[in-house]
């Protein structure tokens, strides 16, 4: 018997490699590595935002993709540092040090562990819409805020309203400077670098929105925050410009560290346990709602909200034990590997074993990085949360709605993220117990017999409300006939209806 030629033995190993692989394995791969484009220049820029370690960030995308993707309740959400913590993370770390943040996200981690086992994904979306939109807007603000510094190469001087206050006095300061001086504008001006870092972010975001307008159609899917970071990486490099670089460890593992005695006893502080809790019910939140628009963007399987809070919670408990910084599901990747033509979570994964290659193989590039590039891609995501849409969709519902999202914005940029949320929830309950318990009463006299008196009722008419209802009756003359309309009345009890 003969052998076949060794091209016809190829293509037989060829066909039944192929047919082993998932017929969706080309469009995740190439979805992969959108998403990895995407993550990257993310995660170095929110660790950074975070008062991080870039290095923190890529770990947490690492976890995020691998194990997070592995598990999921939702295949095609993409998992990572989000900027919606960053605010928080940096004011805790500013109040507490450094070493409270594993503690914290482990704990916040075992909260949500903990829900998602007992079922309770769908009550963490249960959040007043307008909180969450002036959560997010907040953010927004106080990352600008904090990140304007850091693309001056500066450091921010406190919170959002702080933060922005101060930052006419800098430009003052540069523009004087930039004046006074004689010589290149590519030197130190009396030993500052602000200027070129401030030169590096606005080049930045000038590529990065150049890229959204003008890039061609076929090259759509390359981020315009990768495109833009490389132009201005390029450029520092290539002109050697004296300006403040990502700082990254040549071994991304000698990062983590065992914890120790220490680590366990920051668990029995109560301030330690208060910022995890905040931490778990934002990131909850944040998850489930991206995973309900993600679900939206596609036909494949929808969202398991209890099984993918307890998928981020076991991610995050990881991250606690590695000290890096806590995950939520991201809307800005995830909608990058939808669009990509991801199929299933084989694309998430993927992304997640392509940034721990590049982390470990090729850190060397990553320190070339600056820092107001980083920040400057930041600024651009800090705008977009602050979205003008929000403010017109809420004011269609009611008044009070935007007053409550306003509420919110303000106070987390004058005083912090958790403060901002807690007085929005309350706002948000307080604004419900006024619509439960809230009655209108309105008299109309018939235009055929003035005799005849319609009382009309709005609301709902408990005993709380019996003096308003008992006092409209009262004004109705004694030999008038009386029709009570209730058809907009959504309760009655029985001391109004007696």
């Amino acid at each position: 018997m003969s052998t076949p030629p060794d091209s016809v033995l190829e293509n037989r190993v060829g066909n039944k490699l192929t047919n082993k692989l998932p017929s969706s394995f080309s469009n995740d791969l190439f979805a992969s590595v959108v998403v990895f484009l995407v993550a990257l220049p993310l995660c170095m820029g929110i660790a950074i935002a975070s008062g991080v370690p870039a290095s923190y960030g890529i770990i947490t995308g690492i976890v995020g993709g691998i194990l997070v993707g592995c598990i999921s309740g939702a295949p095609l959400l993409v998992s990572g540092p989000a900027a919606g913590l960053a605010v928080m993370i940096w004011e805790l770390i500013n109040d507490h040090g450094l070493f409270v943040l594993g503690p914290i996200v482990f704990i916040a981690g075992a909260i949500q562990l903990a829900a998602g086992s007992l079922k309770m994904g769908q009550w963490f979306r249960a959040v007043s819409p307008s909180v969450i939109h002036g959560m997010l807007a907040g953010i927004g603000v106080s990352i600008v805020a904090a990140q304007l510094y850091l693309m001056m190469d500066l450091s921010p001087v406190g919170n959002g309203i702080r933060n922005l206050l101060h930052y006419p006095v800098e430009l003052e300061n540069l523009f004087i400077a930039i004046e006074a001086h004689q010589g290149s504008l590519l030197e130190p001006i009396n030993g500052s670098t602000s200027h070129i870092a401030l030169g590096i972010g606005l080049l930045t975001i000038a590529v990065a929105k150049g890229w959204d307008k003008l890039a061609p159609t076929n090259m759509k899917l390359l981020p315009s925050a990768l495109i833009a970071v490389i132009v201005a990486t390029l450029v520092s490099w290539g002109l050697d410009l004296p300006v403040a670089h990502v700082t990254v460890p040549e071994n991304l593992f000698a990062e983590i560290a065992i914890p120790g005695t220490a680590y366990f006893a920051t668990f029995k502080q109560g301030d330690v346990v208060l910022a995890a809790i905040a931490v778990a019910f934002i990131a909850s939140a944040e998850t489930l709602l991206s995973a309900s628009a993600v679900d939206k963007m596609h036909d494949g399987t929808k969202t398991k909200y209890s099984k993918e809070l307890f998928a981020q919670g076991a991610g995050n408990m990881v991250c606690g034990l590695l000290g890096a910084l806590p995950m939520t599901g991201v809307i800005a990747r995830s909608s990058a590997n939808v669009q990509a033509g991801a199929k299933t979570r084989l694309s998430t994964i993927m992304h997640g074993c392509l940034m721990l290659v590049f982390a470990t193989l090729l850190s060397f590039l990553l320190a070339e990085v600056p820092i107001a590039s980083l920040s400057a891609i930041l600024i651009i995501i800090g705008i977009k949360l602050i979205n003008p849409a929000h403010i017109r969709k809420l004011k269609q519902f009611d008044k009070s709605e935007v007053w409550i999202y306003a509420i919110t914005l303000g106070t987390i940029v004058v005083t912090d993220l958790l403060d901002g949320v807690l007085i929005g929830i309350g706002l948000a309950f307080a604004r419900l117990l006024y619509s439960l318990l809230h009655l209108e009463t309105k008299l109309e006299k018939s235009k055929e017999n003035e005799k005849v008196i319609t009382l009309h009722l709005m609301g709902a008419a408990t005993f709380i409300q019996l003096p308003r209802l008992a006092s409209t009756l009262e004004k109705i003359p004694f030999d008038t006939e009386l029709h009570v309309d209730i058809q907009n009345l959504s309760y009655i009890d029985p001391a109004c209806l007696e």
